[in-house]
């Protein structure tokens, strides 16, 4: 299905997910296996509201990863000092990439994080050992251990969310398809 523009619908969390999947899968007794309770909506908006720089964490200069995607929006259509951690590249979006969250000229409020699940605890630690604020783990990322990590440590924590659209839910910026339509509207979108 497509909305107005041609945009597809059906998939417009996996642009924010990590590795293109918008969640893990079920166990075997029917359940997802997870018992980590996360923020509510307006929890979520007080992170967000209380946020002057997002460090993200396994971003990408490839425009077609899903971390290049929240990071043109986070540049473009929020308030955010955005900060880029990737060993490998030097720049991202021309600005600096840095190779860890303790070589950042600041101390994020949030660190958003675009890895693999196995990397999540130490990236929980490296977080509570700058002072971060808030670990939020994007779209298909769920990790206890690392949201035990920084809960001890105070932190809050975002689980299988995407930054990108979480910020325009509450700014008025999301459209049915994930994507600001620069039209202010009451009239339902009619889908193509």
């Amino acid at each position: 299905m497509s909305g107005a523009n041609g945009i597809s619908i059906e998939g417009a969390g996996a642009a924010c997910a990590v590795g293109g999947s918008a969640g893990g899968g079920t166990g075997s007794d029917g359940t997802d296996g997870r018992s980590w309770q996360g923020p509510t909506a307006p929890e979520r908006l007080a992170i967000l509201r209380r946020a002057r720089s997002i460090a993200i964490v396994g971003a990408s200069a490839n425009p077609a990863r899903a971390s290049y995607f929240v990071a043109t929006y986070l540049l473009s259509s929020s308030p955010y000092d955005v900060y880029f951690v990737n060993p490998r590249a030097e720049a991202i979006l021309g600005h600096p990439a840095y190779d860890s969250l303790a070589d950042l000229p600041v101390v994020p409020d949030i660190v958003d994080v675009f890895r693999k699940d196995a990397d999540l605890p130490g990236v929980a630690r490296e977080a509570v050992a700058v002072g971060a604020k808030a670990l939020w783990l994007q779209l298909g990322s769920w990790n206890e251990e690392a949201a035990a990590i920084a809960e001890e440590a105070g932190l809050d924590v975002v689980m299988d969310r995407c930054v990108k659209i979480e910020h325009a839910r509450f700014h008025g910026g999301l459209h049915l398809a994930g994507f600001n339509t620069g039209e202010i509207s009451s009239r339902k979108q009619r889908l193509a």
